[in-house]
């Protein structure tokens, strides 16, 4: 059994402000026979980009130094074969549309695991695929808007409760347990 160098492997630029997630992703898709290479901005993801084009690449919409909408363009100039995938954790129908315009193959929301990113570079383009068998519940559809509500409260319990027009300790008992599966 022969193992395959580092050369051979297909390189990937996942750009991700989330540092557990990019780790988790990184290892996962390392151990699908990525050569995978992480930034945390547009602006690091775009210098990576420049110095080597990805084959894959994988780009957050939300980032913190802009959108991930502004980085397609760039990876496609540097490469137009390149495979994009945008993640995010706001999905939108809007956006959805705007990325797969700008040149991004496929549009995810999170959470993500490495398979569904890998089904999404094989799928993109290909009108024979069946549409995904696994929606999101809606418990889990519920979670996630809770969360990302969360997150624009900063980890604020009471302002996200106001918000969400909950009771706060409701809220807090929903948080306390934990996130649901699809």
């Amino acid at each position: 059994m022969t193992i395959a160098s580092s050369d051979d492997r297909p390189s990937l630029l996942l750009v991700d402000d989330n540092a557990v997630l990019a780790e988790t992703l990184s290892r996962a898709l390392t151990a699908r026979g990525f050569q995978v290479r992480v930034a945390p901005s547009a602006e690091e993801g775009a210098a990576l980009a420049g110095a080597d084009p990805p084959e894959f690449a994988v780009v957050d919409l939300k980032l913190p130094d802009g959108t991930g909408l502004q980085l397609i363009s760039t990876l496609l100039r540097l490469d137009p074969h390149t495979r994009i995938v945008v993640l995010t954790g706001y999905g939108s129908i809007a956006t959805a549309i705007d990325a797969i315009k700008l040149g991004a193959a496929y549009y995810l929301t999170k959470p993500v695991d490495a398979d569904d990113l890998v089904y999404a570079f094989h799928r993109a383009g290909d009108a024979d695929t069946p549409p995904n068998e696994r929606p999101m519940s809606l418990r889990r559809v519920t979670w996630e808007h809770i969360d990302r509500v969360l997150q624009e409260h900063n980890g604020n319990i009471s302002a996200t409760a106001r918000a969400l027009s909950m009771h706060r300790r409701t809220l807090q008992r929903k948080l306390s347990k934990r996130p649901v599966k699809y």
